[in-house]
């Protein structure tokens, strides 16, 4: 059965919009991680003015355990949400790793 010129413009005009929906949440997403590694970049500063190490293993688990249940609630794929925290907290830490040296 064949397209009608109706059917694909509405899939266009559906397509549409949510490309611009995916555009806002991009946007949200750059300036959440902006505005987060403002405050971990003076996290580590405020570790190496006071020789505390660039990593805390404990609040990384806890962490990770906390993320993978908001991913749960928010149907994410929580192995997904996990290897995004661990690469931000590497990332994290290479900064603090940086402000030490």
């Amino acid at each position: 059965m064949p397209l009608t010129e109706d059917v694909v413009a509405r899939a266009a005009e559906v397509l549409k919009g949510h490309r611009e929906s995916i555009d806002r949440l991009d946007a949200i997403l750059v300036y959440t991680l902006g505005e987060r590694f403002k405050h971990t970049q003076a996290v580590g500063k405020l570790k190496a003015e006071h020789d505390l190490p660039p990593s805390d293993p404990a609040r990384e688990d806890a962490q990770i355990a906390r993320l993978e249940e908001l991913a749960k609630a928010a149907d994410l794929d929580p192995e997904f949400a996990k290897k995004f925290l661990n690469f931000i907290i590497q990332e994290v830490i290479r900064h603090h790793r940086q402000h030490q040296g």
